[in-house]
């Protein structure tokens, strides 16, 4: 069965430039994702629309966009819900928009650099393999905060963010919460030193709206609790 779909997109050609909604109205076949609705714009309505993707399978994230209000994979997100709404389509908020839903990931990837996310050996020289049992209590501390793929879903949607450019935000604290519970890395004491500031891991104000946007149903505000404690038991260990 094929319907028609109203579609509202946020437009506009950079960062300082005024942004104006477009309306179109496009077939909506079962089955399409908001990602197809998009490429059909493209295709039969207007072809300088400017938009990323490139898996099409939820495996990337570089189709996110901020999709009826919330931030979403659009090859993931189902467009035939919406044929009674309509589709309200804008770029994901806290990035630089390159042109209409396409932003500049930039400022994530730099936040994202400043924790320390890479694994730091202890014996770099060592010869045999450093295991973590599957069943030990630091495997499964870490499992449900490492499927994150960066896909800057919760960065758009945290208001601190939004509020404090230089905050890390909730990705790359969740990573460094997973690379300090690893026994096998070196470099805790150097992150947790990093992160012990306001634009760190003392900025979260625990509102969950990065937890709420996350596809891979990750919690990166529980994970940003634990390393404000992982700080305290670090802060401790000076004085005894």
């Amino acid at each position: 069965m094929t319907d028609t779909l109203s579609v509202k997109v946020l437009r506009s050609t950079g960062p300082d430039a005024p942004a104006n909604f477009q309306s179109f109205v496009v077939p909506c076949a079962s089955r399409m994702s908001v990602l197809d609705v998009v490429t059909r714009i493209q295709s039969d309505h207007d072809s300088t629309l400017g938009f990323r993707y490139s898996c099409r399978a939820g495996m990337c994230g570089t189709c996110s966009m901020r999709v009826n209000g919330k931030n979403r994979w659009t090859c993931r997100t189902p467009a035939e819900p919406f044929r009674k709404q309509g589709l309200t389509l804008e770029p994901l908020p806290n990035y630089p928009v390159i042109r209409d839903l396409a932003v500049d990931m930039t400022p994530f990837f730099e936040n994202y650099r400043k924790a320390l996310p890479q694994f730091v050996p202890q014996n770099p020289t060592r010869e045999d393999f450093a295991r973590i049992r599957p069943d030990s209590k630091e495997r499964r501390e870490i499992n449900p905060h490492i499927e994150c793929i960066t896909c800057g879903n919760c960065f758009g949607s945290c208001s601190l963010v939004g509020a404090n450019p230089d905050y890390l935000g909730p990705a790359a604290l969740n990573r460094a919460f997973t690379a300090n519970c690893d026994s096998r890395d070196g470099a805790t004491a150097e992150r947790l030193n990093r992160l012990n500031s306001h634009d760190g891991v003392w900025g979260c104000h625990t509102q969950f709206n990065c937890t709420d946007a996350c596809p891979m149903g990750i919690s990166p505000t529980r994970a940003i609790q634990k390393l404000k404690r992982q700080q305290v038991r670090h802060a401790l260990r000076r004085f005894f």
